[in-house]
C-alpha cells in the first residue's frame, strides 16, 4: 500500500493520511480483516508524528472501517461486499444520469458532500 502526502496541500496530514486508507479499503486493495501498520511504524515509514496516524486510524474507526484492538493493532472492518457493491451500483448510475444532463463532475462532488454534511455545519 502506497500512501503519498502532499505537505504543502491544504489538507490536513492526518486527513491525507485517512483518505488515502480509505481509498485502499473502498477498492478492495485492503481486505476485511488485514492489519494496518502500526501507528508508530506508518509515521516512521510516511516521516510525520505518531499521533497524526492515530488521528488518521480514529476517524476510520468512527467511519466504522477499521477496528482498534488492543494488542492487536488497526485492523480492517471495511464495508461488506453487498453494501459495498450496492453502493457502486448506485453511484454508476447516478454518475451516468448527471454526466447526460452535463453536470461537472466538480459540481457533482460539491452536491454530494453538501448533502452528506449533518445539518447546521457549514
Amino acid at each position: 500500500m502506497l500512501i503519498r502526502l502532499a505537505p504543502h496541500s491544504s489538507s490536513a496530514l492526518h486527513e491525507q493520511v485517512a483518505r488515502a486508507l480509505r481509498t485502499a479499503i473502498v477498492n478492495g486493495d485492503v481486505r476485511n480483516g488485514e492489519r494496518l501498520p502500526s501507528a508508530r511504524t506508518l509515521a516512521e515509514s510516511l516521516g510525520i508524528n505518531f499521533h497524526t496516524v492515530l488521528r488518521a486510524y480514529q476517524d476510520l474507526r468512527d467511519e466504522g472501517l477499521i477496528e482498534l484492538r488492543r494488542g492487536r493493532g488497526a485492523v480492517v472492518t471495511g464495508l461488506p461486499e453487498p453494501a459495498r457493491d450496492a453502493a457502486a451500483e448506485i453511484l454508476d448510475e447516478a454518475a451516468a444520469r448527471l454526466g447526460a444532463l452535463g453536470v461537472a463532475p466538480e459540481v457533482i462532488l460539491s452536491m454530494l458532500r453538501q448533502r452528506l454534511q449533518p445539518e447546521g455545519t457549514p
